[in-house]
């Protein structure tokens, strides 16, 4: 007979902090969900930022923490990568939206918020379950299949808003369009390496699962 599922792992401090952390990230990126699912139909795309913004801004910051979580060792995750797509987050909702919010009124905006927070509400979902114990088949299906149109989706909407930010960032600094420019130039082979590293795993779930 199949084995039902497995009790909590372990009750160390270092699993239950996993587990709050992971469980506190899904219900905000779901908020976040929420928010623009609702939005988009209601007010526009315009409405979205000054509905959802802010809270997507912290929501997004407080994923510095897994960077700490990579470098010290509580997770094994690889640091370089794990760096990698916070950062470029980190620029999209600090350094792009929050000094020009007016981009923020197109769908592109939309569009990345949508990817992202489907993407963590699976992620952080799927840490939360494993972590406790449990295997769930269809979540474990959503997080290593949805990020072959997510992937695309919020890549796309990230390269589009960064592009219609460097005439308005010239008007402030030229170094700073510069910047935006070669952030831009290293988006295909920085996504592409994050987009691999991703099917990896996903090659290696696979696998396991045979």
């Amino acid at each position: 007979r199949k084995p039902g599922p497995k009790p909590l792992q372990s009750s160390s401090p270092k699993t239950q902090y996993l587990i709050l952390y992971n469980f506190v990230n899904a219900v905000l990126w779901l908020t976040v969900l929420g928010r623009v699912v609702l939005l988009v139909p209601l007010v526009g795309f315009g409405r979205v930022y000054p509905g959802v913004g802010r809270f997507c801004k912290w929501t997004q910051t407080l994923a510095v923490l897994e960077v700490v979580h990579a470098a010290t060792g509580l997770v094994r995750a690889p640091i370089g990568t794990t760096a990698m797509q916070v950062a470029s987050r980190l620029l999209l909702v600090w350094g792009v939206v929050d000094t020009f919010p007016f981009l923020a009124k197109s769908a592109g905006y939309s569009s990345m918020l949508i990817a992202w927070s489907v993407t963590e509400v699976v992620r952080y979902s799927y840490f939360v379950f494993t972590l406790s114990g449990y295997s769930p088949g269809f979540i474990s299906w959503l997080r290593y299949n949805l990020f072959y149109v997510l992937y695309p989706l919020g890549i796309s909407s990230e390269c589009w808003l960064i592009y219609k930010a460097i005439e308005p960032a010239k008007e402030i600094r030229q170094e700073l369009a510069w910047l935006l420019q070669l952030i831009l130039f290293v988006y295909v082979p920085g996504s592409y390496i994050l987009f691999t590293h991703m099917m990896a795993q996903r090659r290696k779930v696979m696998r396991g699962k045979q």
